[in-house]
């Protein structure tokens, strides 16, 4: 069991948190504002191993920057996405991504880039899988150790969690996921998803 926290307690984190539930990990969610099932989000960098952030890209860097020190020596997984929150519409970042700016605003932190590729509605016990495949896990990080320790939980909560190098990846990581927004807001919609094939020898 791992003690996992979420800051953010949205569709995502709520449906991502579930499933770690499910697997038998200790999950607490942590807001600005808490209410009673809510931590505040000191508490809840206090309680995690595993600290995710679910909440918006742009208030990301400030969130960050006011918990740089309480983040020290955490795991910290990063699900979120460069997008517009009125239309989806992604936010270019060039020859960056929002993985590697949460790496450089918490360089004594274990930064992991995971689950941006995947919608909350498929974070869900019954739709995991696509004809017998389940649904990728995309896993990014400097620190291969804690890489490691995300697939575990990856795989935990029912998805196939599959390293994909270095944080710098986060760039492809969140390339995805904006297109995985497209096409889902071409008419897709949200209950779908992708699985990344590999023939193992």
């Amino acid at each position: 069991m791992m003690k996992i926290s979420f800051i953010g307690a949205g569709n995502v984190a709520s449906s991502l948190g579930n499933l770690f539930t499910h697997a038998g990990h200790a999950v607490q969610y942590g807001t600005q504002n808490p209410n009673d099932n809510q931590l505040s989000v000191l508490e809840a960098i206090a309680f995690g191993e595993v600290v995710c952030f679910a909440i918006p890209y742009s208030v990301m860097s400030g969130v960050l920057t006011a918990n740089k020190e309480a983040l020290k020596g955490k795991i910290v997984v990063d699900i979120t996405n460069a997008i517009n929150s009125a239309d989806w519409s992604p936010l270019f970042l060039g020859e960056d991504s929002g993985g590697e700016q949460t790496a450089r605003l918490l360089p004594e932190s274990k930064v992991v880039k995971a689950f941006n590729t995947i919608f909350a509605d498929v974070m869900k016990t019954d739709k995991q899988h696509f004809n017998g495949q389940k649904l990728t896990a995309f896993i990014a990080s400097d620190d291969t150790a804690a890489a490691a320790v995300v697939q575990q939980l990856a795989n935990d909560a029912g998805f196939d969690g599959v390293l994909a190098g270095s944080i710098k990846n986060a760039r492809h990581l969140e390339a995805i996921a904006h297109l995985n927004i497209a096409l889902a807001s071409g008419g897709n919609g949200t209950d779908a998803g992708f699985t990344y094939f590999h023939r193992k020898n």
